[in-house]
């Protein structure tokens, strides 16, 4: 199975210290995913030039979508699940994170599952931002898994490479990683199975044209 985790910081400065905090973060999930039969990805902001002006991979016309953007969409489309890896902006998701997700729709993301991991320089773990990605990543159509990871002080429970700094809590993390991550693989592995039964997409065809596709029915509506 395919896993992509998403790092939601493109921060260098002060006052984090370091300024990336939430890299170390997204190393140390892609330590835990990628071995056996699944293989992990980081997708990181920072690799990708987005226009100021927003214009999302599905409002180009098929084939005219930025190399990069278009890129993302096929590995998007072909992952059995997500790792979302944000710190908190005013009680919130990251900014980053939320920009790069919004460039493309549902239909990429649904029928799969995803898992929330958010971390804090201080001590609440980011925990605020992960019940507002509940609501985000549902719309997305990944339902988030029910365990999350809330990393507090991060920059002193890993090092930069994504290992624990203390080796004696080093298994404590990795079970703690690892309750969230065997629900994700779990569950991205019954829904491919199903996929691979019945397409989804033609039992409920994605809303890909235009926002009012979502409308309820009424008298002025076309």
């Amino acid at each position: 199975m395919k896993f992509l985790i998403f790092l939601g910081t493109v921060r260098d400065s002060s006052p984090s210290n370091p300024p990336r905090l939430g890299l170390r973060v997204a190393r140390a999930c892609l330590a835990q995913m990628h071995q056996d039969d699944v293989s992990a990805e980081l997708i990181d902001p920072l690799d990708f030039d987005l226009e100021p002006i927003f214009k999302p991979h599905f409002a180009y016309a098929q084939g005219k979508a930025p190399a990069q953007l278009q890129s993302l969409a096929e590995k998007i489309a072909a992952a059995d699940g997500y790792v979302m890896v944000s710190p908190e902006y005013n009680h919130s998701v990251s900014p980053a994170l939320a920009h790069l997700l919004n460039h493309f729709g549902s239909s990429l993301f649904s029928y799969k599952p995803s898992a929330i991991v958010t971390y804090s320089a201080g001590q609440w773990g980011g925990v605020r931002a992960a019940v507002g990605m509940r609501s985000f990543l549902s719309e997305l159509g990944c339902l988030p898994v029910s365990a999350m990871i809330h990393i507090p002080k991060a920059h002193e429970v890993l090092a930069e490479d994504g290992n624990s700094l203390e080796q004696i809590d080093a298994e404590k993390w990795m079970s703690y990683f690892s309750r969230t991550f065997t629900q994700l693989t779990w569950w991205a592995s019954a829904a491919k199975n199903q996929r691979n039964e019945v397409d989804p997409h033609k039992l409920a065809p994605a809303f890909k044209r235009d926002p009012s596709q979502r409308n309820s029915p009424s008298e002025n509506s076309e």
